[in-house]
């Protein structure tokens, strides 16, 4: 793993490793791992293990922490006011389902295979190490400007919190540099470096911590469900204030509730983090299940209650889309101004509980991928006195703090929502493949088939439902895309066996909950702005280019025999025996 001398060691050398790119592209490109080597082989690369000190309660309040932040207290007000109405109740059902679904997914990789790495490891045992090193660009981007975006969102609830209508006092306007990086934010620079001091120095400590938030934040978070009911009014579920806009529960149609539903899928980003933590997990097979997909249903829950207040309080038309629930007690309850003071101090609470959990999710990334060998090993050493990756938390801490100090909020949460949307519906492929094909035994092309065919439909059906005019045409042409993707999971359902069904716990009615979930990922993909589509096609494009420029000559030096490159239906059998067995001594 350290060394790399053969391809990085002269100019000369380099320049050799840069003629046989092409070669060793094909050779690194596919090569998988198994379970048992991302358990054992690569996961001592790091030196010291991570200490297993978590129960499901942990990972709950960690699921509770990443995902109740900001996110709710930003989009809701702009989905509301602009997409769905009074509906954004359903739109945060639709999306927590979709979250759910993909939960699920993540759960029986991380049951079957507790490791730190979470989707890169995921994509890595089953489509190969190029697949795998996209998919974990892309998480490593999206951590870092989400929680940079979160970073200084905390800086303008603080404002609120203790009274100032504006976080501008509080940042320092630089006059030459452009707009969107001319403020500097020097509050949300010390909130990222505190958070990323508190996660070099234990997991243990930094569950403690992330407990005591999340609570103090729930109780937050009832208060304005609470107060929302018992000020609101419910004829504003169906009245708007100007007669002359849209009125009824569903004023801007079923369009409207999915699109809302794609731009408050924001506010779940963050259950995939606890996947991270399952390498610190005392009993995988029991707390992860319980962990993930018992903190996804919650805030679910959290979520379309909180919706319903807001909705109480005041006309859709009326929602402020800035701060919805600070705007709406104070428009809407007399009296109850100082409210908009507490729902500030309880954001707050929130977005240092989800910094926490990205920010640990984050770090446990880079260190698991740079196990792998593709970027430096220095990223994967694991502290022999914290078991924590200091070196890759303390790295991505500065980057994330960097960011923060200049980029303005409505510059970064563009891209977030497309990286995240695209890491999902990889796992969620992952987990069909994994199930029905077995490396050197099973031919992978029905498989990849099914995979290829349904992902086809479900952007069929996505154009169709976003471009084409109402009409009868186009609900014969929805209804016949949603015909032939039942037809094509029924057929592989019933044609091609599974080779692989997990010990301990899986994925239910399997192919159906994975494609659903590959089907919701492909339609809110398609709800975002085509900017984002721009950043997002950057930001691959420079990871392929440092995937060709350096990964696979370090990944080729790391492993010069192959032996990451499974072929033999035998070594993956010996492989899942082990694993198994490693899991039951957990």
């Amino acid at each position: 793993m350290d060394g790399h001398g053969s391809s990085f060691s002269s100019f000369k050398s380099y320049g050799h490793a840069l003629s046989q790119t092409p070669a060793r592209f094909a050779r690194r490109a596919a090569s998988v791992s198994t379970s048992f080597e991302e358990m054992s082989r690569v996961r001592a690369r790091s030196g010291t293990d991570m200490r297993r000190s978590l129960r499901w309660f942990d990972l709950v309040g960690f699921g509770l922490g990443g995902m109740v932040g900001a996110g709710v207290f930003v989009t809701t007000g702009r989905a509301s006011r602009l997409l769905a109405g009074p509906a954004i109740v359903l739109s945060y059902a639709i999306a927590g389902i979709c979250a759910l679904l993909s939960a699920f997914c993540y759960t029986e990789f991380a049951v079957d295979m507790p490791v730190a790495g979470g989707a890169f490891s995921y994509i890595r045992v089953t489509f190969g190490e190029f697949a795998a090193f996209l998919t974990g660009a892309n998480l490593i981007i999206d951590y870092v400007l989400s929680n940079a975006a979160v970073a200084r969102s905390f800086t303008s609830y603080l404002s609120t919190a203790v009274g100032l209508s504006t976080a501008v006092k509080w940042r320092l306007t630089v006059a030459a540099l452009p707009k969107g990086f001319n403020e500097i934010d020097f509050v949300a620079v010390a909130v990222v470096l505190s958070i990323t001091l508190i996660i070099c120095y234990s997991t243990r400590e930094s569950s403690v911590l992330n407990m005591t938030l999340t609570a103090l934040h729930i109780l937050f978070i009832v208060f304005v469900i609470v107060v929302g009911f018992y000020r609101g009014n419910w004829k504003n579920f169906t009245q708007p204030a100007e007669p002359a806009h849209p009125g009824g529960f569903f004023p801007f149609g079923a369009a409207g509730v999915f699109n809302g539903a794609a731009m408050v899928y924001l506010s779940y980003i963050g259950y995939d983090a606890v996947s991270t933590l399952a390498e610190e997990v005392r009993n995988p097979v029991k707390d992860i299940p319980i962990g993930v997909s018992g903190s996804v249903i919650l805030v679910t829950i959290l979520y379309c209650l909180m919706a319903a207040s807001m909705s109480m309080l005041l006309p859709y038309d009326m929602i402020d889309v800035e701060s919805p629930y600070a705007a709406a007690f104070k428009a809407g309850s007399e009296g109850w101004r100082w409210a908009s003071n507490v729902i500030g101090v309880g954001a707050s609470f929130g977005i240092l509980t989800s910094m926490l959990v990205a920010m640990m999710g984050q770090a446990r990334y880079m260190c698991v991928i740079g196990r792998s060998g593709v970027v430096p090993s220095w990223f994967a050493r694991v502290h022999h006195r914290t078991s924590t990756p200091l070196n890759a938390s303390a790295f991505l801490g500065v980057c994330t703090a960097a960011i923060a100090l200049f980029t303005d909020l409505d510059v970064l949460l563009n891209l977030v929502s497309i990286g995240t949307l695209f890491v999902f519906y990889m796992v969620a492929n992952a987990v069909i493949y994994r199930r029905y094909v077995s490396v050197g035994t099973t031919n992978p092309w029905p498989t990849l088939s099914f995979l290829i065919c349904f992902s086809l439909a479900s952007v069929i059906f996505t154009l169709v439902w976003h471009f084409i005019p109402s009409g009868k045409p186009k609900g014969f042409m929805l209804g016949t895309c949603t015909m032939i993707a039942i037809a094509v999971i029924q057929l592989f359902h019933c044609v091609v066996p599974q080779t692989r069904k997990p010990e301990f716990w899986g994925v239910p009615l399997m192919p159906w909950i994975p494609s659903i979930s590959i089907f919701l990922n492909i339609f809110l993909l398609g709800s975002l702005d085509g900017p984002s589509y721009v950043r997002f096609g950057f930001f691959s494009v420079v990871a392929v280019l440092i995937y060709v420029l350096y990964s696979v000559h370090a990944s080729f030096d790391a492993d010069g025999d192959g032996s990451l490159s499974q072929k033999n239906g035998e070594i993956m059998k010996e492989s899942n025996e082990s694993e198994d067995h490693t899991i039951n001594e957990v």
